[in-house]
């Protein structure tokens, strides 16, 4: 069961993400139906560690065993999707994989829920529409410890 809940007043979500770079460019995906970006990841299960988590997410969508480096962020993060008030912790891991994958076109995840993936550029990042929007500015010069970050 995926830690999240709907309360009268909006949704609670823990959401981990993985962070992969490669070759200065990061690994990126959205609903094929949004115009906005994000780093590729998933809720976390009841009773799941988010390392764990985030591995077992990356596995799912993309077939690829990860390692995790270190965590990035926690944030707490205050948005409306889809008319929806979330209030979402996330826990953003940098993480790496032996396994290279395609960087020259998009490709689809293996679950085929409509999600698009692709290596964007990090120079490139100011030119889309990427969420949360801290990481335009972030995933250019990643902190060497973990921050906490807020985002109303």
């Amino acid at each position: 069961m995926d830690a999240v809940f709907k309360v009268d007043t909006g949704v609670f979500n823990f959401r981990v993400a993985g962070v992969m770079i490669e070759n200065n460019h990061v690994l990126l995906h959205k609903q094929m139906n949004d115009d906005h970006w994000a780093l590729p990841g998933g809720r976390v299960k009841v009773l799941e560690e988010s390392a764990s988590g985030v591995k077992r997410e990356l596995m799912e969508e993309l077939g690829v065993a990860v390692e995790i480096v270190y965590l990035l962020w926690v944030t707490e993060n205050f948005f409306t999707y889809n008319e929806a008030k979330f209030h979402e912790i996330g826990f953003y891991y940098l993480v790496s994989s032996e396994k290279i994958m395609n960087h020259d076109e998009a490709f689809s995840c293996l679950e085929g829920d409509g999600l698009l993936y692709q290596w964007i550029p990090i120079d490139q990042l100011d030119e889309i529409t990427l969420y949360p929007e801290f990481l335009k500015t972030s995933l250019k010069e990643l902190p060497p410890s973990t921050q906490h970050i807020i985002i109303k």
